[in-house]
């Protein structure tokens, strides 16, 4: 079975992660959405791509068990740079990403559903960045986007609680631009990229290329200083426990350290 499934209808291109249980995002789905938005590209036929997750999730978050296999500040953050790249590529996409998200968007899966253009969520979906919990730190420019659509102060909230808001809130908060309940989600996901896949798609391409002008010069250093940091970090004790202790569902003992 594959990890991400690929299908195109009506000129929207829908893009399935399949990694059941949480569909957490290991180093091979990542690299396989890089593959599969590259091919997207090259064959032409779709003028809008809806992300989504099959299951209880759109995505849970990184692949925690992974990361335990890397040893060194280099390797961690040479992690978060891929991830940080392959993400960077979703955002600079030249049609438009839409996040399908149901059940929950959580560290990576919240990153990557940030990295989209518009995000639509169900309305007691879970939406975070709970990585402080574990004694380490967004990864993927989550500490770098986040506040693009919640403001500093909320962002500073959001990840230094490690607490998920709902969907609804989400919205409230300008992080979701819509969200619906449960029995009516898929059907407003789906009007709405037929909605865009209606449109000329020269002039898709060049909104695509209009919009991300009007972000700040910083975002570049920020995500370079964040995937530093990340690997800095990850060597710590406390990073060994937060992950160790999720890993064995217990509450971590920190020591600051």
């Amino acid at each position: 079975m594959p990890i991400i499934d690929l299908k195109i209808e009506e000129k929207v291109a829908y893009l399935t992660i399949k990694s059941p249980p949480a569909n957490a995002l290991s180093s091979k789905i990542i690299t396989k959405l890089d593959e599969l938005l590259t091919q997207i590209e090259k064959e032409d036929k779709a003028k809008v791509v809806v992300l989504q997750g099959e299951g209880k999730f759109f995505s849970a978050g990184a692949d925690i068990k992974e990361f335990t296999s890397h040893q060194e500040a280099a390797e961690y953050e040479s992690l978060a740079e891929n991830g940080q790249r392959i993400f960077n590529k979703v955002e600079h996409f030249p049609i438009p990403v839409i996040a399908s998200i149901h059940g929950a968007a959580l560290g990576g899966g919240l990153e990557l559903a940030m990295a989209c253009h518009i995000r639509y969520a169900t309305a007691n979906a879970k939406i975070g960045l709970p990585e402080m919990n574990l004694g380490i730190i967004p990864g993927f420019a989550g500490t770098q986007r986040l506040p693009r659509y919640v403001g500093n102060a909320r962002a500073y909230e959001m990840i230094l609680t490690g607490e998920p808001i709902s969907g609804k809130q989400a919205e409230a908060w300008g992080l979701i631009n819509r969200v619906f309940e449960e029995d009516v989600f898929q059907n407003e996901v789906h009007n709405l990229a037929r909605k865009i896949a209606a449109k000329s798609k020269p002039g898709i391409n060049r909104i695509m290329k209009l919009i991300p002008y009007a972000n700040t010069s910083q975002f570049e250093e920020g995500v370079k200083q964040e995937a530093r940091l990340f690997g800095e970090i990850f060597g710590s004790a406390d990073a060994k426990e937060g992950v160790s202790a999720f890993i064995e569902k217990r509450a971590a003992n920190f020591q600051d350290k």
